[in-house]
């Protein structure tokens, strides 16, 4: 697979790494100092292009594989109030796209089980849900992306709940989720269900960005050949009920 990343920072150079373990083929990489190669021929020679960037670049790269005709595969998260609109683009310009707040399979599979056990405790409303992610100090959305979509899966599948705050509960039916930042902190998420007699909390933590990186790569292996909007859940095939 020939592949080209579009962001080369840490995760960008560790998608590099592990997809020259694989076999495959980083035919180029773009970065802020060289934006204009997203239309160049040897942009538009690759089978797959790897988004990793900030939420105010996410729009125009996966615009100009578009236009490239190039499949994306975008691992950059708080720029989805363009979701709609990229979707519109993407039928229109017959384009690819797959995005996730997370690649970790690890987190993927820890989406259902804040699915499954939300569900069981919508019978207990004596415990209350709160939420905790810890990075590190250079990610600039807080909560992240994947907090996000753990409070959203949280919400719909539990019936006290229909929001979530940043920092302190703010009204009755809201998960408050608090967002640390420190060095080093590859990622950890929690979930607490707390009683007045005891806690309930399940959580994942990622030791390295590998896992992320692998998904990535497992992500554009499979969408080079596709088109259309695909979210991870597609990927694995995994029932998120």
């Amino acid at each position: 697979m020939k592949i080209a990343l579009i962001g080369y920072g840490k995760m960008g150079k560790t998608i590099e790494a592990l997809a020259k373990q694989h076999n495959h083929e980083i035919i180029i990489t773009i970065d802020a100092d060289n934006l204009t190669d997203l239309q160049s021929d040897l942009f538009k020679s690759v089978d797959v292009a790897i988004e990793f960037t900030q939420p105010n670049q996410a729009f125009n790269n996966i615009l100009a594989c578009f236009d490239a005709g190039i499949p994306v595969v975008c691992g950059t998260t708080g720029w989805y109030d363009s979701l709609e609109e990229l979707t519109v683009l993407c039928d229109e310009k017959n384009g690819s796209l797959l995005y996730a707040t997370n690649f970790s399979i690890g987190v993927n599979i820890f989406f259902v089980l804040n699915k499954f056990l939300a569900k069981q405790m919508s019978h207990y409303p004596d415990y209350e849900a709160s939420m905790k992610e810890t990075h590190h100090t250079a990610k600039l959305d807080a909560p992240s992306g994947t907090a996000i979509t753990l409070a959203e899966d949280l919400i719909n599948s539990h019936n006290n709940y229909d929001t979530w705050s940043k920092g302190e509960k703010k009204e009755d039916k809201s998960i408050p989720i608090f967002s640390i930042r420190e060095n080093p902190a590859p990622g950890k998420h929690e979930i607490i269900y707390n009683s007045a007699i005891d806690e309930i909390k399940i959580s994942h933590e990622a030791f390295n960005r590998d896992g992320f990186a692998l998904g990535a790569i497992f992500a554009a292996n499979w969408l080079k050949d596709k088109k259309g909007v695909y979210h991870f859940p597609d990927v694995m095939a995994l029932k998120f009920s």
